[in-house]
């Protein structure tokens, strides 16, 4: 329902959420044999946090921080956002304690004034979520391993690839069912 009032442009539709990009790098899976004991150090290594929001355009809206990201930053983000819109916009987001906490659910009946509303996915539904896409397609694809030799060299990447997205580097998603 709300892909399609976003297709016919009766409503704008964001898909938002956080990601944290480290200097451990990015494994999504590995394997080993039966015998062999394979471990990595564990070490707390520089990180940077991105809270995003992306319409299946790829208009991309994002803000980073070496802090947690935090109810407070949350709400920061999508209250300035909220001054920015000129119809109906949805922003869907998934279950969170970040995203559900009272803070968040106050500032709902501010923002609904302001036509902007939040979307709550079902719980444990990542794949509904189209942001998710792009933060495995940032850690996967468009970091470098070499990026990841120092902490200056990968946040100045991560910025430099958080301002292409929509330019120079897009995601395309399957047609929405209607």
């Amino acid at each position: 329902m709300l892909e399609q009032k976003s297709e016919t442009g009766e409503i704008d539709l964001y898909y938002g959420d956080e990601t944290r990009i480290s200097e451990e790098g990015y494994v999504p899976y590995g394997w080993q044999f039966k015998d062999e004991n394979i471990a990595e150090k564990s070490s707390r290594r520089s990180h940077i946090n991105c809270f995003g929001i992306i319409t299946r355009s790829n208009k991309f809206i994002y803000q980073t921080t070496k802090e947690t990201i935090a109810a407070d930053f949350i709400i920061e983000q999508l209250d300035m956002f909220s001054w920015t819109i000129k119809k109906h916009t949805v922003i869907v987001l998934d279950n969170a304690k970040v995203h559900r906490c009272h803070k968040v659910k106050m500032m709902q009946k501010v923002w609904a004034k302001r036509k902007l509303f939040i979307f709550f996915l079902p719980p444990y539904s990542p794949q509904l979520n189209i942001i998710e896409r792009l933060w495995k397609e940032i850690k996967a694809r468009w970091i470098s391993v070499k990026d990841y030799e120092n902490q200056q060299q990968l946040f100045y990447t991560v910025e430099l690839i958080l301002k292409a997205i929509g330019h120079s580097l897009k995601l395309y998603f399957k047609p929405m069912k209607l």
